[in-house]
């Protein structure tokens, strides 16, 4: 399977409908999933969505826990209990309601903000590793 790469800004259009890129409808199809399985983002405000893998991921996440348990229904609930399957018209598009293994789909504005809050902590997570790289023995140094 390809992987969902790069971002996009595409707006709704009168009918509520979003063009999915062709690049990620390639990695859907090479993933065997007809459509965009969708749920809302645990923590972020956004939509997760993408084919079989992120199924996959999601159903590991949920069979891990046991049988019964708390987290395991807790999990279901919020993973399927709020999620769709979307079909992609002729056109490439998707009806969304109520608005590399997966997507997002953000509000441009809200992406633009976590997208620069996110650089600045991979800036500084950058910055620390390479402090702690200088500080160790360099490879092949003798003892």
């Amino acid at each position: 399977m390809g992987q969902f790469v790069s971002h996009y800004v595409l707006r709704l259009d009168a009918k509520g409908r979003i063009s999915v890129p062709a690049a990620f409808r390639t990695v859907l199809a090479r993933d065997g999933f007809e459509g965009v399985y969708c749920h809302p983002a645990l923590d972020r405000p956004a939509l997760d969505a993408g084919g079989n893998a992120l199924l996959a991921e999601i159903r590991a996440l949920i069979t891990g826990y046991p049988p019964y348990s708390e987290q395991r229904e807790q999990f279901a609930l919020s993973l399927y209990g709020t999620s769709e399957t979307l079909k992609i018209d002729s056109e490439g598009r998707v009806v969304l309601t109520g608005l590399g293994h997966k997507f997002r789909i953000w509000e441009p504005s809200r992406f633009r903000a976590e997208l620069a809050e996110a650089t600045e902590k991979v800036r500084a997570f950058k910055q620390e590793l390479g402090a702690r790289m200088a500080a160790a023995k360099p490879l092949g140094a003798r003892e």
